[in-house]
């Protein structure tokens, strides 16, 4: 078996340099991160983690907590989780995902949460002496990673009144109090006073089942141009449904444009125009915070939010994609 020795001779480095990018990756150059990892893939070296843990009193575990309904968000979680495991893989750390009952359950290095809610901040959930970072905005003041919400919608917003739409309608979840619907109605209504409109905003669930019986009632004695800001893409499947259930003409009488980009956006006929986040990348940089945070004794982090790409497809011009 290949040594760290060995991969020291292999990489021309010293087996100090080794042991740091194995035990401490962020205090070295990616130039030698890469020629270590280069020598590590081809002696086959897999080092002794057992032996680490214990010296470092680490178990080489994260766990990964969601506090809300699955079914209702997938498969946006398997990009997130692809991310986060891609990341954790290349520090030999294995992920856990858990529920709400079950997170302290065996020992573990570090959390990341998503699905907090307003209520769940008050009731204990993150009761833990254990490095955390959330998925999602908050106001709290703890550690996060997010989409840049408010400048998704205000993209959206902005792509419809360009194409000509004066009544835009925001249709939102129904979590009003959480931060990410705070930033994504604050997006739109920027953009509709911008060019002196009124704002119309309705908040529903997260269900292209409502969501096309609310577009439905808007729709059935209203034959005015209209575009439908939409919080999710699975709203915007609903609303669409709608749109064609009175034979309107996307591009021209009606658009919709949806939020998150993840799967959803491309079964409906239209596809839907939306604003795409980079979950995968996120779930990537979700790991690489907290890793960082575990190995700075919990140091505060910040929050990093992601730039969105808009995809312009026929829900809202009636042609192929394009993103800007």
């Amino acid at each position: 078996m290949a040594t760290l020795a060995d991969v020291a001779k292999r990489a021309n480095v010293s087996k100090m340099t080794v042991s740091r990018v194995i035990n401490h990756p962020d205090q070295v150059s990616d130039e030698l991160k890469t020629l270590v990892y280069q020598a590590m893939k081809e002696l086959d070296y897999v080092p002794n983690f057992a032996a680490r843990a214990l010296v470092q009193n680490r178990t080489q575990v994260i766990k990964f907590l969601i506090l809300e309904e699955i079914d209702t968000v997938e498969p946006y979680y398997m990009n997130l989780l692809t991310g986060i495991s891609r990341e954790l893989d290349k520090h030999y750390y294995s992920l856990q995902l858990v529920t709400k009952k079950s997170k302290n359950i065996g020992s573990y290095d570090g959390l990341i949460v998503t699905g907090m809610r307003h209520d769940d901040f008050d009731s204990g959930v993150l009761t833990i002496d254990k490095p955390v970072i959330l998925y999602g905005e908050n106001t709290r003041g703890y550690d996060y990673i997010d989409v840049d919400n408010r400048e998704g919608t205000k993209i959206a917003t902005e792509h419809v009144r360009q194409l000509g739409f004066k009544r835009i309608v925001f249709l939102g979840i129904n979590l009003l109090e959480e931060q990410f619907m705070v930033s994504r109605l604050a997006g739109y209504e920027e953009v509709m006073h911008t060019y002196n409109l009124s704002p119309e905003s309705y908040f529903i669930q997260n269900s292209s089942r409502v969501a096309e019986k609310k577009a439905f009632d808007l729709l059935r004695y209203n034959s005015d141009d209209i575009a439908f800001v939409c919080a999710s893409d699975r709203i915007a499947i609903g609303v669409v449904r709608a749109g064609l259930t009175f034979g309107r003409k996307f591009g021209e009488n009606i658009a919709v444009t949806g939020f998150d980009g993840v799967f959803l956006d491309r079964i409906s006929s239209p596809h839907i125009s939306t604003v795409q986040s980079p979950v995968i990348e996120m779930g990537e940089e979700l790991a690489r915070m907290l890793l960082q945070k575990i190995g700075e004794n919990g140091k505060s982090q910040g929050h990093i939010l992601f730039k969105p790409t808009f995809i312009a497809r026929g829900s809202t011009t009636g042609k192929d994609a394009t993103s800007y």
